[in-house]
């Protein structure tokens, strides 16, 4: 899917993330891209009953990725991997099971080519790491790379969305 637009406004465009890495090849862009889109797509927080409704306020790139220091070994087939970081609105959901399909998707898509390491930390983690200066967090996040914040970025088409119980070949 391209850009796409609808009334009332922008919605997601794959070539805005892919600018944000635009130091990365050009597949490790592709890849990058489609795994934050999973994670926007396939965020489950209906798995958990919690005060208000589930947000992922931001995704980032920490990490090798982030400060351009990775690598891939064609001889040893070795490889960096992506770490990535959500940051939903709520403590509920960074409960495993909100994460669960992303996880399997992410697996099922890219699961020979990447490997993927996702952190999910919730607004109160990030708040609480401020008030105790806890800069194995803070260095992460300042020196991190933003693939999505949804405070500026457009929203998933709603065909990006995918279903409870939808099932891939």
């Amino acid at each position: 899917m391209n850009s796409t637009t609808m009334s009332g406004g922008d919605i997601y465009s794959r070539e805005v993330v892919m600018a944000r890495v635009g130091h990365l090849i050009r597949r490790k862009q592709h890849e990058i891209e489609r795994i934050t889109r999973i994670l926007r797509g396939c965020f489950d927080p209906e798995r958990v009953l919690a005060p208000e409704p589930g947000r992922i306020t931001r995704i980032l790139l920490i990490g090798p990725y982030a400060r351009r220091t990775w690598y891939e070994d064609k001889d040893t087939l070795a490889f960096s991997d992506y770490e990535l970081w959500v940051i939903v609105n709520h403590p509920l959901f960074t409960d495993e099971r909100c994460w669960e399909r992303a996880r399997n998707t992410i697996q099922r898509e890219l699961g020979n080519r990447c490997a993927v390491d996702l952190t999910v930390l919730s607004k109160t983690d990030i708040r609480s790491a401020k008030a105790e200066r806890d800069h194995f967090i803070l260095d992460r996040i300042e020196a991190g790379i933003t693939l999505y914040r949804a405070s500026r970025d457009a929203p998933l088409h709603p065909r990006e969305h995918q279903p409870r119980g939808q099932r891939h070949g």
